[in-house]
């Protein structure tokens, strides 16, 4: 039997949720916000018909038996009284105005960007017009109002009639400039254009009365012409005589500071029509690309993934404890001497002489740099490694023989008191905090007490190995929250593997905030080996998928994608969606070679070929790097490493390819590198009650309805359909994967596995069903099939009878 499956929904911008009413409610407000508008519109425009019969009512409002005549009887006397006579009189009108308005964007749940402007900009409105109709107060006291009426009696007091008006000019500036975007230039382009047209206008009409005179001199010369060339034979030239105009002439200017020659010409006014109708043309251009798109974003504003979860809060530093001394470093004055001289000491017996020496300390290593003398070899040197260890009685003493960018040799020798490195100290640290990256993951620092941040966007893949107990599960905490401090649920998303079943359990709390499973199944951290070449093969589907949408988009990567898809130029109804990152983690890959071998590596090598494109990122940890594990296409693909201590130096250089991972000194002591450079880190410590406090307080807000779906992949051993046409074996998709046929009328395996999110094995069962039902025709080669049932209404037909037939 097929597995029950649940189909995943496009993802579609949810509306922002307004004053926090549901959409019941929402539109019963609105509802009653509109026609209490429309009531005052009514009762304002009756008002002034009727006020003088109705001003002895005012005071009988609760008395049944008196009628008023304002349309909206009492009612509509005493709110057009109030707000046209109390108050800012004619320029009242504009309040139902603002209020249908509002009423409006509640009922269709429309966004409040741009309601506040109104507001403002209609009070403004109200109150500039008020003073302005109290200056004729005296004439017409109704059209200002009590307010307009008083405020000018107070303003006349101190500045007089002049005085009110100069300020009132300065109103309808204020108004023209600000939101008219009213400027002197644009004001003479107007009339200069108006002028232009104008005199075109009188040139069209001069010519039309002059045609006629224009017809009988044409005729005239002509016959003259005939006569003169019967008299006097001439010799025709090959080229076509013109008169000669004389050119316009231009008015030199000296050349510019950047040696250009620049000349203005006379005719101004032709020149300048000519440039208005470029401009023009530039204009429409873009709006026929770009109208539509900018109106959504000017009516809407871009589209914010982050919307539906808008309350989400970001974890605090609290959360996470300081281990250690408070993040700083003890410099050991007397270990300093003590190692200096044991170096130097080493060194003289060997007859290498040193210039220079100098240290810098890390939180678990101290850097010794020095400057042999001349003619030193630097071989000799990188050959004293155990010597110099025998001598300082120190584990991991590792030489870097030069440090790359430098003239110096480098000593790095374990401090005797090594500083723990807490977590909270990289979260809480600057270059964290303002780090413009799309995945930015702290891992700790470096020896010279520096945060390491990096973007594992750019690496694109990370590969992470260690031996048993040395911080290799610790560092994959360290990465996961660090994207959890730094970036939203609807941004990126985890699929976890563990084969171990203890190490990321804790992340369970946050299934549906950042987890990312297959459909139908119970638990979003996978433990069965099955389950993960399953996911493995719905994320190449996804990766497919998603390809799709940027070939369709014309974008070369997810974040052009999601910048374009914000920017409301991609249609949600063509199934382009905002698509988060996701980030592959799998605790312990050698047990998942070791049981399943091909059918994991090669997906995970499809991935790390091509996922980098389109969000998708791995980070893959073992405990023994050997080749069997690490074949040479992965290891190819993941120029991002990580090395914390490991057994023996081939490991070291199967991970690395290079020394020094086995000469590490273990808790968290590690070696990163991104296909350059070697830098000696020492991993950030997050403990399991943190880990455990994060997802805690992550997990008990608000959170999607359920974890991302991956697209169902159905393996070859697992349920199908034979091609005959029993509908007892149909696919349970069979219907709507007709229907998506049927509209698009195209018969295609890639479109069923597009439309609706399935692997290609499953779609081309289904295209077989779906012929043998008698939707589509045969199979044509690389042609698609054709669509034998023409619309909807016809499929049906062909489904019901067949349902009764059977």
């Amino acid at each position: 039997m097929a597995k029950k499956t649940t189909k995943k929904k496009a993802a579609t911008p949810k509306q922002k949720r307004s004053f926090g009413l549901s959409k019941q409610n929402k539109i019963l407000l609105g509802s009653v916000i509109m026609l209490f508008a429309i009531a005052l519109f009514f009762s304002f425009t009756s008002f002034y018909f009727t006020w003088q019969d109705d001003q002895s009512l005012l005071s009988e409002f609760a008395n049944r038996n008196e009628q008023a005549k304002n349309l909206l009887n009492k009612f509509g006397a005493s709110i057009g009284h109030l707000f046209l006579y109390k108050g800012f009189g004619v320029a009242s009108f504009v309040f139902p105005v603002l209020l249908f308005l509002s009423g409006l964007t509640l009922f269709f749940s429309l966004p409040k960007k741009g309601l506040v402007k109104k507001w403002i900009w209609g009070l403004i409105f109200i109150l500039w017009f008020s003073v302005a109709f109290g200056f004729f107060a005296e004439k017409w006291p109704l059209l200002g109002g009590l307010v307009g009426f008083e405020m000018n009696d107070f303003l006349q007091d101190y500045t007089g009639k002049i005085g009110v008006l100069l300020l009132l000019i300065f109103g309808l500036i204020f108004i023209l400039v600000r939101l008219f975007k009213f400027t002197p230039e644009s004001t003479l382009q107007y009339f200069k254009q108006k002028k232009a047209a104008l005199t075109d206008e009188l040139n069209n009409s001069g010519d039309d009365e002059n045609s006629s005179a224009n017809a009988t001199s044409k005729q005239t010369a002509e016959t003259v012409e005939e006569a003169t060339v019967e008299e006097t034979p001439v010799v025709v030239d090959t080229y076509t005589h013109k008169e000669e105009i004389p050119p316009i002439e231009k008015e030199e200017v000296p050349a510019n500071d950047d040696g250009f020659e620049v000349t203005v010409a006379e005719d101004e006014e032709n020149v300048e029509e000519s440039l208005n109708i470029e401009v023009e043309k530039i204009t429409e251009e873009k709006e026929e690309i770009d109208n539509l798109a900018d109106k959504l974003v000017d009516d809407f504003g871009e589209f914010d993934p982050t919307l539906e979860l808008a309350n989400y809060k970001f974890p605090h530093i609290d959360l996470l404890d300081q281990h250690g001394a408070g993040g700083g470093i003890t410099i050991n004055q007397e270990e300093l001497e003590e190692n200096k001289n044991k170096i130097v000491e080493t060194l003289k017996n060997y007859k290498i002489g040193i210039a220079q020496i100098k240290a810098t300390i890390g939180p678990t290593v101290t850097l010794y740099e020095i400057v042999p003398d001349a003619g030193v070899r630097i071989s000799k040197i990188k050959n004293l490694e155990d010597d110099i260890a025998l001598s300082l009685a120190a584990l991991g003493i590792r030489i870097i023989a030069p440090i790359p960018g430098k003239g110096t040799i480098g000593i790095e020798v374990p401090n005797k008191n090594p500083s723990i490195v807490s977590m909270r100290s990289v979260i809480a640290s600057t270059k964290f905090q303002k780090a413009e990256m799309e995945l930015p993951i702290a891992f700790g620092k470096t020896i010279s007490n520096e945060t390491l941040v990096v973007d594992l966007a750019k690496m694109p893949h990370l590969l992470m190995a260690g031996a048993t107990g040395q911080g290799k599960s610790v560092g994959l905490n360290a990465v996961l929250t660090s994207l959890l401090y730094k970036k939203h649920p609807a941004e990126v998303k985890f699929v976890l593997v563990d084969p171990k079943k203890v190490e990321l359990t804790l992340f369970n709390k946050i299934e549906r905030h950042f987890l990312a499973k297959l459909p139908d199944s119970e638990d979003a951290i996978i433990t069965d080996n099955a389950k993960v070449i399953n996911t493995l093969n719905s994320l190449c589907i996804e990766m497919d998928n998603r390809y799709e949408l940027l070939k369709t988009a014309m974008v070369r990567n997810l974040k052009e994608y999601n910048a374009k898809f914000k920017a409301r130029k991609l249609n949600p109804n063509d199934g382009h969606m905002f698509l988060p990152y996701i980030v592959l983690v799998i605790d312990e890959f050698a047990d998942l070679i070791m049981t399943a071998g091909k059918e994991v590596e090669t997906p995970i090598a499809r991935l790390a070929q091509l996922a980098r494109a389109i969000g998708i990122h791995l980070i893959i940890a073992t405990q023994r790097p050997s080749v069997n594990v690490i074949t040479g296409i992965i290891k190819a693909n993941f120029p991002a490493r990580i090395a914390f201590r490991v057994t023996s130096k081939i490991d070291s250089r199967t991970i690395l390819d290079a020394q020094g991972a086995d000469q590490l000194i273990g808790r968290g002591d590690m070696l990163y590198t991104q296909g350059n450079d070697v830098i000696r880190v020492q991993c950030a410590f997050v403990d399991t009650p943190e880990v455990e406090k994060i997802t805690g307080y992550i997990g008990s807000q608000r959170a999607y309805a359920e974890a991302l779906l991956l697209p169902e992949y159905v393996g070859p051993d697992d349920s199908g359909t034979s091609i005959d046409n029993n509908i007892a074996d149909r696919d349970k998709l069979f219907r709507e994967a007709a229907e998506v046929i049927v509209i698009a009328q195209q018969g295609s395996a890639s479109l069923i596995q597009r439309k609706l999110k399935l692997g290609y094995n499953r779609a081309g069962r289904i295209i077989d069903q779906l012929e043998a039902a008698g939707i589509v025709g045969q199979f044509e080669g690389s042609k698609a099939r054709q669509v034998l049932v023409p619309d909807m209404l016809a499929l049906d037909q062909l489904l019901d009878n067949e349902k009764n037939n059977n």
